[in-house]
């Protein structure tokens, strides 16, 4: 594994916590600032509307060497969550959430196309999801790990020990990160040309019905666990681990196969995927073994995309829109999650039980595999040939060699 890969996966891992830990500890934050859990969601909304208005990053910084991106980016990671960590109000906190999201998907943007270039040659899928591995980890320890330490000590340190974590990231990617020329400069308007074809809406359209369908459910697993699968409260932090288990070898699973056959096709596998596990835990997760096989199953097929439709944004912006295009996933996956959590609560209010909401996402995700078959089909040949920009620049020491 290349060291240069892995400070890519810190960075990453930083910004997967950022992102999900407010998921398990908004209760905590709710009463440590006085304001109702309703209320607290705003905490959530803060980051999703960060994540989206960050992009403009990339449409500004298209000449800006990668590297000096990626380092801007961390560090303002760290800014925003110590922000966060001293935030004295729940208007300080939003406005923290906001600054902490800012940087979210243009990281993804920026180290999708660093990644690509540092791979070896027909390993670019799995180079992408090293990188992503580092969002798969925070969900699977980050997320747990910072719901005890607000528990055993105060949310504010859930929020200090990303903002330390992303310092160090920063050390990572400075030390072996290696310098890359910026992609083409196609002009302020010559970096959205890609988005006249039909192809990328089709991605960016897979990427938000997928997610929508898994968060009807997967907003809602907590309670999910105990009301259906039957499991006491005690036993959440170790099933939400088994959890993030499964994004982790979906991830890496998903690059692999990317590399072996075409990411179009891996892409539509893992909805795939997903959209059955929902059918079945409808069907079938009224049983403790059943339903912890079954999040882990879906857990799978939510990270086996990430990897390929990374890589399929890249590939179809390319000649100038690479960073928007891979940026614009990250844009729908937090929208996909947005709109998930509606529906799904849409659900419960009408008066469904928690088994529900996973019936309610099995259209979207689809919807989702049809608009991934229709590209493959029809456009990812056009895209397919094309390798990648590789370093220019040699990098200082050993930020290249393999660990």
């Amino acid at each position: 594994m290349k060291k240069s890969l892995l400070a890519l996966a810190s960075g990453s891992f930083a910004l997967g916590f950022a992102e999900f830990v407010m998921m398990g500890i908004l209760a905590n934050t709710a009463a440590g600032l006085n304001v109702s859990v309703p209320a607290a969601g705003d905490f959530v909304s803060a980051y999703a509307l960060g994540v989206c208005a960050g992009t403009l990053f990339l449409v500004f910084g298209r000449r800006v060497p990668p590297k000096r991106l990626l380092l801007f980016f961390v560090a303002l990671v760290a800014a925003g969550n110590a922000s966060a960590a001293l935030a004295p109000s729940a208007e300080a906190l939003v406005a923290a959430r906001f600054v902490s999201g800012l940087p979210h998907g243009a990281f993804f943007g920026t180290a999708t196309i660093v990644a690509k270039e540092l791979a070896d040659p027909g390993r670019e899928g799995r180079a992408v999801s090293v990188m992503v591995l580092g969002q798969t980890l925070a969900n699977m320890l980050g997320v747990p790990g910072g719901t005890l330490l607000a528990s055993l000590v105060s949310w504010r340190a859930a929020f200090l020990f990303v903002a330390v974590w992303a310092v160090g990231s920063l050390v990572l990617v400075a030390r072996f990160v290696p310098r890359v020329s910026p992609i083409p400069d196609a002009g302020l308007a010559g970096q959205f040309r890609f988005l006249k074809k039909p192809a990328p809406w089709l991605i960016i359209g897979a990427v938000l019905l997928g997610n929508t369908g898994i968060f009807c459910w997967w907003s809602y697993v907590s309670p999910w666990l105990t009301d259906v699968g039957g499991f006491p409260a005690v036993d959440l932090p170790a099933l939400l681990v088994l959890a993030g288990l499964g994004m982790v070898a979906g991830s890496l699973v998903g690059g692999r196969l990317a590399d072996r056959t075409t990411p179009g096709k891996m892409a539509a596998l893992g909805q795939a995927i997903a959209g059955g596990v929902l059918a079945l835990i409808f069907l079938f997760s009224g049983a403790q073994v059943s339903a912890a096989g079954l999040m882990f199953l879906c857990s799978f097929g939510m990270f086996f995309v990430s990897s390929p439709q990374q890589l399929l944004m890249v590939e179809v912006g390319r000649g100038g829109g690479e960073m928007i295009g891979s940026a614009c996933v990250q844009v729908a996956f937090n929208l996909g999650n947005a709109f998930g959590a509606m529906i799904g609560q849409a659900v419960l209010n009408a008066g469904a039980t928690y088994a529900w909401p996973s019936l309610a996402g099995v259209p979207f995700s689809l919807a989702a595999v049809a608009l991934l078959v229709a590209f493959f089909t029809r456009y990812e040949h056009r895209y397919r040939g094309g390798g990648p920009r590789r370093a220019q620049e040699a990098p200082v020491g050993p930020s290249a060699q393999r660990a």
